[in-house]
């Protein structure tokens, strides 16, 4: 009777143990696969799954979640012979798993390498100014590449960031200079710009203010009195403004004779300093 028990306990045990052997159970968020006799057999889901132990053997277990993949800082050379640090982040996920641990050994530095590569190759391309001015072109641009060249790995590329670009202290020194001379140009250029339209504006200004006078004196049945008043006035203005200077040297002339002169060049009877117009030809002079 004792053997017939000990057979059955272990026929027993070893039923219990095939079926322990045989459950397999895949959290969520992640994949596994499986071989039989050493070739690939199917892929386990989420949940419980069995196997047949002996036959079946669970050869790689990974998450099809998001992930991350920090690339370090690598030495890149701009079009403009110009060496940088440069360094990015990758998110990614596993879209096939079996064509994932298939296609390649370590996908992991497989991504880190191909990374690297077309970050170097894409920053050969550009001038030192473009990589900063232009980094969210190189972003689209790396993960197209990135996208199209790990699509046989059964990987998708989701999103690539180039995050810290580094440049020798001696070029960012020269870079410096160069903003600031950059910057006093654009300031010299502004300023040159607003004398210029100054100047304008108070031509544009003298040119009205004379226009008016005109105006005004052919309305004044005293226009002599008029002059006299505006030249006065011009005259005492002149004045303030050379004795606010040190070096000025002032010569003052008397107002009313200048007034009178003036006034003499508008008078309707004055003749030019050559002697009056000439007469019409074939006309005799009164010489």
């Amino acid at each position: 009777m004792a053997p017939e028990i000990t057979v059955l306990a272990a026929l027993v045990l070893a039923v219990v143990g095939y079926m322990v052997g045989s459950v397999k159970i895949i959290n969520q968020g992640n994949e596994a696969l499986v071989e039989r006799l050493g070739r690939f057999h199917r892929k386990l889901t989420p949940g419980l799954n069995f196997i047949v132990p002996g036959l079946d053997k669970v050869v790689w277990e990974d998450t099809t979640r998001e992930q991350v993949l920090d690339i370090p800082p690598q030495e890149a050379i701009t079009k403009d012979n110009i060496a940088l640090g440069v360094d990015a982040v990758v998110y990614w996920r596993i879209l096939e798993l079996p064509q994932t641990y298939y296609a390649v050994e370590d996908i992991e530095k497989a991504l880190a390498d191909l990374v690297t590569t077309t970050l170097r190759s894409d920053i050969g391309l550009m001038e030192l100014e473009e990589t900063y001015s232009s980094r969210g072109r190189l972003n689209q641009r790396l993960l197209y590449q990135l996208d199209e060249a790990t699509a046989p790995w059964g990987v998708k590329v989701l999103r690539v960031e180039v995050q810290n670009i580094t440049i020798p202290e001696r070029v960012r020194e020269s870079l410096e200079l160069e903003r600031a001379s950059q910057s006093k140009k654009r300031a010299a250029i502004a300023e040159a710009e607003g004398k210029k339209r100054a100047a304008i504006e108070e031509a544009q200004g003298t040119v009205e203010s004379i226009r008016l006078i005109s105006d005004a004196l052919k309305e004044q049945t005293n226009p002599q009195a008029v002059l006299q008043y505006l030249v006065a006035q011009k005259y005492m203005e002149t004045n303030y403004r050379l004795g606010q200077s040190n070096n000025a040297k002032i010569l003052f002339m008397d107002p009313k004779a200048m007034t009178e002169g003036m006034a003499e060049l508008m008078s309707p009877g004055h003749e030019p300093p050559n002697g009056g117009s000439q007469p019409p030809p074939g006309e005799p002079s009164n010489r």
